[in-house]
């Protein structure tokens, strides 16, 4: 589980809530005609920039990854791809039928090999599948990025409604103060959805979408390399081209002290 995004919203209510409290109670902060401007104008507005098929895949996918994260690096994905073209070579694709992995990506790829399917479809099926995963992920940022636009436009379109009607409303003093709240409540709802929900999520969305992308990218390379019977130091090496460059160094620089010891 990725607890920044939890702990990151959990801190931001926290904060609202205590300067809240600071001032008054929670009942001077709720405003059903606010509410009705800031969640039905998003959803509206969502709705007519993305396809409903869009918005039932990528809403749902987007609020699980931003909560999720992968348990295996891709330090750990290139010792583990490694370690399985070790047993490719000894034991050919009949040992790859009793190795475990967490990745179900990568157990999908090992199957591939185990059951002996050539390179081109294996190649062919992995890019399909990671395309597809990528094109729903992204989907969810671009929601969750657009609700991020809406909301605090939608805040302003509440704020200028409440301010007509309060200035319609001038010569009866009680109806001034209801008014002043749909005012300035549809700003704070629409600042808050947008900066501590929509946008961070957004913004993790993309973090993980990149990172997901490179992973993906080079299990399949690892396995194209293991149905081909690579040897496990070539697989290694040729999958290190994907770690950052210091953690590149790092296994470089270790593999050398291990080899001179």
């Amino acid at each position: 589980m990725d607890i920044t995004t939890g702990i990151g919203i959990v801190a931001g209510i926290a904060v609202i809530a205590t300067l809240i409290l600071m001032g008054g109670d929670f009942r001077m902060f709720y405003d059903i005609h606010a509410i009705i401007i800031i969640f039905g104008g998003s959803l509206a507005a969502t709705l007519i920039r993305f396809p409903l098929v869009a918005i039932v895949h990528g809403l749902p996918l987007g609020m699980k990854f931003a909560f999720t994260m992968r348990n295996i690096t891709q330090r750990d994905l290139v010792d583990e791809i490694a370690g399985l073209a070790e047993v490719m070579r000894k034991e050919g694709p009949i040992g790859l039928e009793k190795a475990e992995t967490e990745d179900q990506f990568l157990a999908k790829g090992i199957r591939f090999v185990a059951d002996g399917y050539d390179a081109g479809f294996i190649r062919d099926n992995l890019e399909r599948d990671r395309d597809n995963f990528l094109t729903h992920l992204d989907e969810g940022q671009k929601i969750y990025r657009a609700i991020g636009d809406c909301a605090p436009a939608f805040g302003m379109i509440g704020t200028l409604i409440g301010m007509v009607q309060m200035f319609s409303n001038m010569s009866d003093p009680s109806k001034l103060g209801p008014f002043m709240a749909v005012a300035l409540l549809a700003t704070l709802y629409g600042a808050l959805v947008a900066n501590l929900f929509c946008l961070p999520i957004a913004d993790k969305l993309h973090v993980k979408l990149v990172d997901e992308e490179i992973n993906r990218t080079l299990i399949i390379d690892g396995i194209l390399m293991m149905r081909e019977a690579k040897s496990p130091a070539l697989v290694r090496e040729m999958l290190l081209a994907y770690l950052p460059e210091k953690h590149r160094h790092a296994e470089e620089g270790a593999e050398a002290a291990a080899a001179t010891a």
